[in-house]
């Protein structure tokens, strides 16, 4: 056996010659340049605040979707799901739906907890742990202790505001699991962390689409000094999106906006001064959106790209859900384009959005990362036309009756309690007649793509003609 071992060991050294070993190339990903990447498909996350928004989420491609309860979270005032919920959310999730696959389910615990609250904390994590929940999303030292207390996975929050190796390292140590970086790094920095967290066995989630908090990571004391309503404790009223009127300090004379300059960028030009603030929304980011360069964040090694929004509707959970599902996949499957980034690009402007920035990826935000008004710039809204009054499940009709007109070729939300279906009408019946519009008033047969259910809401969406404000 040595000697045949001594063999294989020439053998090798000859082939390997300098002349002759295999060279590396660096993997570099662009829309025209990409095969056979090195890394994984990373996960992606959607979040969500109720049942359609879950259901959402899953039908359009969520690989995991995060969502809290009531008390403990950073959307508070959204609607959430009670601990009750949690075993059927679970069950849901993990195979009782109609894709019939699995997806992770993460629940957000990730408020400032006191004394006085944490018996309470952690009856919530408890009821996590008998409902399989896959992981606790938390930024508190306390939290973090019980959840490593009933064995369940701890991820960090970005509360925590993680910048560095060390600081992972040390969050390692105790126990976490995965660690969603603080928003304020760029790329450079990110592709510098991955490696080493990789190595500590600790994975790696970022924002790509959604709000931006003026306080970068969300650790704002704004609503709380204003309002008496704490960010940190999921109350947020968000004076930031509202608007402002700059005066000077001494004559207190209003200062017109445009004379308002902010400095822009990481290296701003003091003499030119070149960007000023739009309007008086002058602490209001716009949303964030990488879906063009999101080959980038693929290739900086990202273990989970997380979509916000948990107060958002289903429609635009399922939009934006759906948009960086084909994104992702494409940079895999090699079709990633312009095209489809146009294409994408104007899905996205269709729901709840401020206009988008960039983050922090590839430069520091400035005043043209700030909203030039309030409210969303989305370019389609959802209009109230009608409940179902009955379902047929045989034949998969609902039976609808309206509040407005509706007519074959429109785009149909149906949205429950536990419903949610997007599709186009390709027809539609009265007294087993078909028609090509129906009229308030009436009770239309329409055939539906999935089950809904007596009193579910029925919207059509159509183009909004002005800003929402």
């Amino acid at each position: 056996m040595k000697f045949k071992e001594k063999v294989v060991k020439k053998v090798a050294k000859k082939v390997l010659t300098k002349n002759n070993k295999p060279k590396l190339h660096k993997s570099k990903l662009s829309r025209s340049n990409f095969s056979k990447p090195s890394f994984s498909k990373p996960e992606l996350l959607s979040g969500a605040g109720d049942w359609p928004s879950l259901i959402a989420a899953v039908k359009n491609g969520a690989d995991a979707v995060y969502f809290g309860v009531k008390g403990f979270n950073m959307r508070d005032f959204g609607t959430n799901f009670s601990n009750s919920d949690l075993k059927k959310v679970m069950e849901y999730l993990h195979g009782k739906n109609p894709c019939k696959r699995k997806v992770f389910g993460y629940l957000t615990v990730n408020t400032v907890v006191f004394e006085n609250e944490l018996s309470a904390v952690e009856k919530v994590i408890v009821a996590a742990k008998k409902a399989k929940v896959d992981a606790i999303i938390l930024s508190d030292m306390g939290v973090l202790s019980l959840a490593n207390k009933h064995k369940i996975e701890a991820h960090l929050s970005t509360q925590a505001s993680v910048t560095n190796s060390i600081a992972i390292k040390k969050y390692a140590d105790l126990g976490v699991k995965r660690i969603v970086l603080a928003r304020e790094l760029d790329l450079v920095q990110i592709k510098k962390i991955v490696p080493i967290a990789h190595k500590l066995g600790v994975k790696i989630e970022c924002f790509i689409h959604g709000a931006m908090c003026v306080a970068i990571s969300g650790r704002c004391f704004l609503s709380h000094e204003v309002f008496g309503k704490s960010a940190n404790r999921g109350q947020c009223l968000q004076p930031c999106r509202r608007s402002f009127f700059p005066s000077e300090k001494t004559s207190g004379k209003e200062v017109p906006s445009a004379s308002v300059y902010f400095l822009d960028g990481s290296a701003p030009d003091f003499e030119k001064k070149e960007v000023f603030l739009e309007g008086n929304t002058i602490i209001s980011p716009k949303d964030m959106k990488t879906i063009e360069f999101i080959d980038k964040l693929i290739e900086a090694g990202i273990d989970s790209l997380k979509i916000e929004g948990r107060t958002k509707p289903s429609d635009y959970v399922a939009t934006t859900t759906r948009c960086y599902r084909e994104a992702i996949d494409s940079v895999f499957d090699k079709t990633y384009s312009v095209e489809k980034i146009n294409y994408w690009n104007n899905e996205l402007k269709k729901v709840y959005n401020r206009e988008f920035s960039k983050g922090f990826y590839l430069s520091t935000p400035g005043g043209k990362d700030l909203a030039k008004g309030q409210g969303s710039f989305q370019k389609q809204k959802r209009q109230n036309i009608g409940v179902v009054t009955k379902y047929y499940a045989k034949v998969n009709v609902a039976e609808i009756k309206l509040f407005d007109s509706v007519s074959v070729g429109d785009n149909l939300l149906i949205e429950g309690e536990t419903t949610f279906l997007e599709q186009k009408i390709d027809s539609m019946q009265i007294n087993l007649k078909p028609i090509d519009t129906a009229s308030q008033g009436q009770s239309v047969g329409i055939k539906v793509n999935d089950r809904v259910r007596p009193k579910d809401k029925v919207f059509k969406l159509i183009l909004n003609d002005k800003k929402t404000n």
